[in-house]
Parts: C-alpha cells; sequence; structure tokens
C-alpha cells in the first residue's frame, strides 16, 4: 500500500494513542468505553507504524508531502 499519511498525522495519532492508554490504565476510563478508547489507541498505533490510513482510502484523503511518497 501507498503511504497516505505524513509525519504530523503520524505524530498526533501516537500522542492520542498514548494519551488514551494513560487514560485507561490508570482507571479514568473504565467499562465499554475503556475498551473502545484501547483499540483506538491500538488502532492509532497500528496506522502510525504503517503510514497508511484505510479510511483515507475511498475519500482520497492523503496528508503526506510529495517528498513523503514511497
Amino acid at each position: 500500500m501507498k503511504l497516505n499519511m505524513g509525519n504530523t498525522d503520524r505524530i498526533i495519532r501516537v500522542v492520542v494513542a498514548i494519551v488514551l492508554g494513560v487514560l485507561y490504565f490508570t482507571g479514568l476510563i473504565t467499562g465499554t468505553i475503556g475498551i473502545v478508547a484501547l483499540v483506538l489507541a491500538a488502532v492509532f498505533i497500528l496506522t502510525s507504524l504503517v503510514g497508511t490510513c484505510p479510511l483515507y482510502l475511498p475519500f482520497g484523503i492523503r496528508t503526506n508531502s510529495k517528498k513523503d511518497k514511497k
């Protein structure tokens, strides 16, 4: 798959994932919402590592610049 996420997008996703993880593991978010937040954090980390967001593909969204393409 082609990269469609820029560095800023990837960094923001990692930061949000860390915040959601901290909120879950400190007990500030619990129950079903906590599990959903943890799954969302995992998806954010995975898409940041891969550099491709599957939800961007059907809409043609790209947050990377031309120099970031591979």
